[in-house]
């Protein structure tokens, strides 16, 4: 994909609170925007709540914010804006067909153009003779109980999902992970079946449980530091039992089903329980 020649825009329409001005500059900042272009907005106090709310895009975003009219955006982008409420169908097109935060960003992704996000009033959005000059319409999935969000929360959702276009690079690290070298994962196996042997004497279920174990960690890819460290409890493990183990692990003729040895353990049992007689 060739790279964008200009991020978009975002036009807040008739806010009237500062603190969500405020809010909604911190977000661009979050997210790699820079202009904010204001149409009707109220006193933006540098000791008031805007600025309070802006976090470091006091110091950029929020001070180079541009008063505009709402003609002015509609004829110089390509602009999406933003709703709670859509229509249903195409029978009505004011509010429909109307996509995603992730659908914008997809549409975005295969073209370049000069983009404005449109946000409406903190009670009313943008209205019908509004969404009717703008070119595309975006509505965030919430609840149909109450899809209404905040203005602040609204742009954040949006800003968010366009991350992709605006911001080269996060804070956070590579996430991809290395697995460990399959020779560290079968050491790990064999420390596990020497584990398992100790304690499951039914050979169909060791090998249920062997495949089962198998299959979780090759959907895990477990790390190399993640399989040493499974591979010292086992091994720590099997040190602990020694010789020991739990069940049959010789077959049905074994001594614990044998009815001789069943006889023989039941006179052990009865001479250790009968007290010695002494003489009189």
């Amino acid at each position: 994909m060739a790279p964008r020649s200009r991020d978009p825009v975002v036009v807040v329409v008739d806010p009237k609170t500062p603190g969500n001005v405020g809010t909604i500059a911190r977000a661009m900042k979050n997210f790699g925007l820079s202009e904010l272009k204001l149409v009707n907005p109220p006193d933006l106090d540098e000791d008031g709540e805007a600025y309070g709310f802006a976090g470091h895009a006091r110091e950029d975003v929020l001070p180079n914010a541009e008063e505009v009219t709402f003609e002015a955006v509609v004829a110089e982008y390509h602009t999406v804006g933003t709703t709670a409420i859509t229509n249903e169908d195409s029978r009505k097109h004011t509010r429909f067909p109307f996509k995603t935060p992730v659908e914008v960003r997809e549409s975005l992704e295969t073209v370049d153009t000069r983009t404005a996000l449109v946000f409406g009033r903190e009670g009313t959005g943008l209205d019908n003779a509004e969404l009717k000059q703008l070119d595309e319409v975006c509505s965030i999935p919430a609840s149909a109980e109450y899809p209404v969000l905040n203005l602040g929360q609204a742009a954040t959702i949006l800003l968010y999902e366009l991350r992709s276009l605006t911001v080269e690079e996060t804070q956070l690290p590579d996430v991809e992970r290395e697995r460990a070298d399959e020779a560290e994962i079968d050491r790990f196996y064999d420390f596990f079946e020497e584990f398992h042997r100790a304690i499951e004497n039914r050979e169909h279920k060791r090998e249920k449980t062997r495949v089962m174990m198998r299959r979780l960690l090759g959907r895990a890819h477990p790390t190399e530091r993640e399989i040493t460290t499974l591979t010292g409890i086992f091994r720590r493990a099997n040190e602990l039992l020694g010789d020991r183990s739990f069940g049959d692990h010789t077959g049905e003729g074994s001594a614990e089903s044998s009815p001789e040895s069943n006889s023989q353990s039941q006179s052990q049992s009865q001479s250790q329980s009968t007290p010695e007689s002494t003489p009189d």
